[in-house]
């Protein structure tokens, strides 16, 4: 089931970016689906955090997508190399985002190494936000795009999320602070970053068929 609105607009970014660990982010890009299971994110909390790109209200052509009703997707160019994405929050004005730091492969394994190159796909592929859009197709030119109400073009480029079932104890989730914000002073210690290993997660290996 596509995550609706509702699962996004929510107010508390944090439990956002919690409740996304063991969803399946998916694209189509280039008539080509793709997916993971999402293992790790990051919290950003808008205007009053100084880690986020929105911090004090700024507003950029970049960030402006921040600010967009939550299911948005804001992807960005990092280190001119990288496109990094996340999955704006809250209800719109609100310039809160999540970002997807890890994906476990699973849907769409024979594009992915076209797309990077690797002799194999591995469960740790799609560990690390570069890596995430790398092997998924994603571009920081799909910034904007709406996550709950796929495009009818069947070629046009298009992503969302899924509800596949799975049950994340809290037990299971990994808390740390951000990577790469030590420039936020005391909110780079802010203990956004949450994590699942995947070695806890046998069921979701059997059901998504990953060896």
């Amino acid at each position: 089931m596509v995550l609706p609105r509702s699962f996004y607009i929510r107010p508390n970014v944090v439990q956002v970016a919690i409740d996304l660990l063991g969803k399946k982010l998916c694209t189509r890009i280039g008539g080509h689906i793709t997916s993971g299971i999402i293992c790790e994110t990051e919290a950003y909390a808008g205007v009053t955090d100084k880690a986020s790109h929105a911090f004090g209200g700024r507003r950029t052509g970049r960030t402006e997508i921040m600010y967009s009703v939550g299911g948005t997707a804001y992807v960005y160019l990092c280190y001119g190399i990288h496109s990094l994405f996340n999955v704006v929050t809250n209800a719109g004005e609100i310039p809160h985002a999540v970002l997807i730091r890890g994906i476990i492969p699973a849907t769409g394994t024979d594009i992915m190494l076209d797309r990077t190159g690797l002799k194999s796909i591995t469960e740790n592929s799609g560990i690390g936000p570069g890596k995430v859009s790398k092997i998924l197709g994603i571009h920081y030119s799909h910034s904007g795009i709406d996550l709950v109400n796929k495009p009818g073009d069947p070629e046009g480029p298009s992503m969302w999320i899924e509800d596949i079932g799975i049950t994340v104890p809290s037990g299971m989730v990994e808390t740390g602070k951000r990577v790469g914000v030590d420039y936020a002073g005391t909110d780079s210690e802010l203990p956004y970053r949450f994590r699942i290993q995947i070695r806890d997660l046998p069921a979701l290996r059997d059901q998504e068929g990953l060896k």
